[in-house]
């Protein structure tokens, strides 16, 4: 009689193979670019490196990227909060819809996103005229560059806090709103405790992608250097001009504020993983 195996026990040389191919793929496609970008940054010496954010373009660049990330990032927060609250505390009709809405950004092209907005706000545009009219800038512009990243990043909030709003119930607000909190008051000391870490998780990944979006940006910014040029298209336009030391050095700035992101992320994963996820924290 075969004895009964574990499903999730395999043989040695079976782990060592699918470690092997996890490793080495990461190691192609994360690891190898990410030290090339950093080698071709420093390739010929901090003095060139740090001469590349000298530049007035590169600094506007950097100026601009922050901008954008310090005024969709709270947005998104409030919607995120706002739209997880909804989802998971109440019902009512169109609940679906929400969710599947909330979900577009990932199932739609950042360009196309970004060309919606054109077709709208632009100066053919349905609203483009009227804009025009009242002196309005939204394309070519910052508030363009704001919506379009908000487009591409408002799920992520949002996507960490609903399913754990709903593993926790309404139980504690129920508890607190008999004994006569208010609404406000319940958020604060109930519901957002109860969140917090998986809040901040949700944060750390959407001012991740704020800063480093380009497709969208690209389509609604102009290309209009020293103004309307974040980060990742200066990127593009240093690059085109073979001056790929400056590329390379914001380049790396952008991967150094992504590895942040990331050594933040892993902290937070690591000592309340289990407060993201809905259990009780050790």
């Amino acid at each position: 009689m075969l004895e009964a195996r574990s499903v999730t026990t395999e043989r040695p040389l079976t782990r060592i193979v699918l470690t092997t191919i996890a490793v080495t793929f990461l190691a192609l496609f994360l690891v190898l670019p990410l030290v090339a970008v950093f080698f071709e940054a420093f390739r010929k010496g901090w003095a060139a490196y740090l001469e590349s954010f000298q530049d007035p373009d590169a600094l506007a660049a950097i100026r601009l990227t922050l901008t954008v990330a310090a005024i969709a990032v709270p947005l998104n927060l409030v919607f995120g909060v706002a739209a997880a609250w909804a989802i998971a505390k109440f019902e009512f009709r169109g609940k679906s819809l929400l969710i599947t809405l909330i979900d577009l950004p990932f199932s739609i092209s950042p360009v196309v996103s970004g060309l919606v907005y054109v077709l709208l706000f632009g100066a053919h545009g349905l609203l483009g005229p009227w804009l025009i009219a009242h002196g309005i800038e939204i394309i070519f512009a910052l508030p363009g560059i704001v919506l379009a990243t908000i487009f591409v990043t408002f799920p992520f909030v949002a996507r960490e806090l609903i399913p754990l709003m709903q593993d926790q119930g309404t139980a504690d607000e129920e508890a607190a709103l008999t004994l006569g909190a208010s609404g406000l008051r319940t958020f604060l000391t109930v519901t957002l405790p109860n969140i917090r870490w998986a809040l901040l998780y949700g944060v750390l990944l959407c001012n991740a992608r704020a800063m480093g979006e380009f497709g969208a940006v690209a389509v609604v910014s102009g290309h209009v250097r020293g103004l309307t040029t974040t980060m990742p298209l200066q990127v593009e336009i240093l690059y085109n001009e073979y001056n790929f030391v400056a590329a390379f050095a914001v380049a790396s700035l952008l991967a150094g504020l992504a590895l942040v992101t990331l050594a933040a992320k892993s902290v937070v994963e690591w000592r309340y993983g289990d407060s993201i996820s809905g259990r009780p924290a050790h």
